[in-house]
Formats: structure tokens, sequence, C-alpha cells
């Protein structure tokens, strides 16, 4: 017993030196994700884990347009193969939009129309949305100016506002999603997030090839919060969410310094038909029931590849030519999709706690089900 309590005792001064090393060497933020991960039941980030951090809400619009409702709306069941990816996926919620009405819409494991779930990467076509209305407002001249302007220790380095957009920077982020001591992890759960963004450095010629990095977005959202003065959960509520009817509000995740700084790379809690709003508003070119909200061009531009030699990106939006289509895409990295294929009238919005396995194409296998299927519904329903 005695020799049992003597190894207690030195496990017990092993994790309170290896706690007190974490926080000596700034890396105690990782003690947090262990906390919001492993301790319950995870072994990543997920879709419902916004009750472990600060939130900014961003209020449900006082003029509500609920999307209209498909004459044959829910008619057509999901084929086998969506049914299947929807299960092994653990999709909770998966909609259809034809003709600007809901067409399918279906919901699981107690998720429903007004679930808020984490958007994940989803928050980058966001941004960029934002970036576009800065423009517009004046606040920002154009996607060439330069970040050195609102942030000094960048002038001079060529990088331009629309460099960080399209992902294109040249900064040393490391886009690492399992190393617990890298910039992910310390921007998902540290307390200073800007502290984290300043100190990158630009180590590439910005501008002439695409490197998807989510410090690319976070950095493009301080400069709008700048150019702007206005919190960024209260510019995307006046901006969207205020004139597009956004039926429920929705929360953005900050970091939990003082300064409250939103994770604009990630980690908008919204529900699919809402989310779906922004399909909407780029398919029609920046035009909402009427209104134009963004620029038609700005919009062009952002579902356009800015390489060739990269086809799969614009300006904070995935693109695909998947069935001969032309598709743009928000996209979150366990799955979470807004699809959109204008030619056919068509937005597709999938939530869920899983993304299918990688391909050697520019999306993972379950995007490639989830339009195939789709247009295999449809066409039972002609």
């Amino acid at each position: 017993m005695k020799r049992f309590l003597k190894f207690l005792k030195w496990i017990l001064i092993l994790l309170i030196v290896a706690v007190l090393g974490l926080y000596i060497t700034g890396y105690g933020y990782i003690l947090k994700g262990i906390w919001v991960v492993y301790l319950h039941g995870h072994t990543t980030a997920y879709i419902d884990d916004f009750e472990f951090f600060e939130t900014e809400e961003i209020p449900a619009s006082t003029i509500p347009q609920p999307w209209p409702i498909h004459k044959k709306y829910n008619t057509v069941e999901p084929t086998q193969a969506l049914s299947k990816m929807n299960d092994t996926l653990g999709t909770v919620a998966f909609l259809i939009i034809k003709n600007d009405s809901i067409w399918f819409e279906k919901y699981f494991d107690g998720f429903t129309k007004n679930s808020q779930t984490n958007s994940f990467s989803v928050a980058k076509s966001v941004t960029s949305a934002l970036l576009g209305k800065a423009i517009n407002d004046g606040y920002i001249k154009s996607l060439d100016q330069p970040v050195g302007d609102f942030y000094p220790q960048y002038a001079g380095t060529g990088m331009t506002v629309g460099d960080l957009s399209s992902m294109a920077s040249g900064l040393n982020w490391d886009e690492s999603y399992f190393n617990p001591f890298g910039m992910t992890a310390r921007a998902y759960y540290d307390a200073d997030l800007a502290k984290t963004i300043l100190k990158l450095k630009v180590v590439d010629t910005p501008g002439v090839r695409f490197k998807y990095l989510s410090g690319n977005t976070e950095l493009l959202a301080m400069v709008i919060q700048k150019a702007t003065n206005k919190k960024l959960a209260d510019y995307l509520h006046e901006s969207f969410w205020q004139p597009m009817g956004f039926e429920n509000p929705a929360l953005w995740q900050v970091d939990d310094g003082e300064n409250r700084l939103v994770k604009a790379y990630c980690c908008i809690g919204s529900n699919a038909r809402d989310f779906a709003r922004f399909g909407k508003l780029y398919k029609d070119y920046g035009k909402w029931n009427g209104q134009q909200i963004l620029d038609s061009t700005f919009v062009a531009k952002s579902i356009t590849s800015r390489f060739a030699e990269s086809p799969e990106y614009g300006y904070g939006f995935w693109l695909s030519d998947y069935l001969e289509k032309k598709i743009f895409v928000m996209r979150g990295i366990l799955g979470q999709y807004v699809i959109v294929i204008p030619e056919d009238d068509l937005i597709i919005v999938r939530l869920g706690h899983k993304r299918g396995n990688k391909t050697d194409l520019p999306f993972s296998s379950d995007f490639y089900v989830y339009v195939g299927e789709v247009y295999k519904m449809l066409a039972q329903n002609q």
C-alpha cells in the first residue's frame, strides 16, 4: 500500500511539473484543448463545442424572410447511397434548395432546422464576403490594397487584402490540425489570437500561388475590423444578417482575451437554412430579393479561380467542375458544405460530424456523393 501511495505521489508531482511547464513555455492552451476535446469524448474539434468558448451573438433579423417551400417538398426519398453516406458520416442536416425554394430537408441526431452547429471553415467564405462589403462601403479601397496600410509590419511585402482572401499571402502559417503545439491549435484554444497572427512573416512572394492557410483569413478579419472600426460580428449582422432576413441568431466564437477577436477562419454557429442564404446571394451575383448587397463584379471574381494551376479556389470559395457543372462551395473541415450549382438553380447544404475519405481530387469523397445522389433524386421528380 505504501508503494502504491508513493507511486501516486510521484504521478501527481509529474503532472504538476508538466502543467507548470506548459504554462511557463507558453503552451498552457493545450490544457484547454485536452479538457474541451478529450475529456468530453472527442478526438478533435466538434460541431457543438460552443459552450466551452466565449462567443459574440449575431441577432436574428428583425425582418425575417423565410425560405419558400417547394410544391414538391420532401416528395422524393434520399437514394440508398446518400442515406448510407449520411448515416456513416453522422450528418445532422441535409438541405436541397431548388429554384430558391426548399425542395428537400432532413435532420438527424436530435438536430432541427433551428439548431446551431459549428461552420468551421465555411466562415472563411463569410469573411471574404465581409471584405467585399467593406470595399463596397469604402472602408477598403480594393482587393489590391496593401495589408501594410493597416498593419505597418507588413509594409513593403507586396501582400494585399486580395492575397489573403485568395490564399496567396506567402505567410509562414502552419496548417496542421493535429499538432497540439502548432499554430492552428494555438489559434483555436489560446487567449490572444491577434498576438499569434501578428507574429506571422511573409516568407514567399505574395500573389503568385495558392496555399490554403487559416491564418490568411484571420489576418483578413483583423484588417476588416480595423478598416471599419467595427466588431466583425456586428458588421456581419448589419451587412448580411439583417438585410437578408436571417431567421435565427448565430454565434461567432472569439478568443478568451480582452479584445474578444472572432475566430474568422472558423466557428460561426448557425443552421442549414441560414447558411444557404450566402449560397443564394452569390448565385445571384450579390443581389438579394431585388437589393444589391454585394458588388456583382466582386462576386464574379470570388467564384472564379485566381490561378490557372489551382482551379479549385477563387476568393474565399472552393470550386469544382464535377459532372461538367460550374460549382462553387463553402466548406468546413468536418464536411460542412454549402454547394451551389447556378446553372441548375441548385443549393445543397450538408452539416455533420465527419467528412469522407481524402481523394486525389480537391474534395473528399463525400462531396461527390452528395452532388451525384442529389441529381439522382431530382431526376425522379421530373
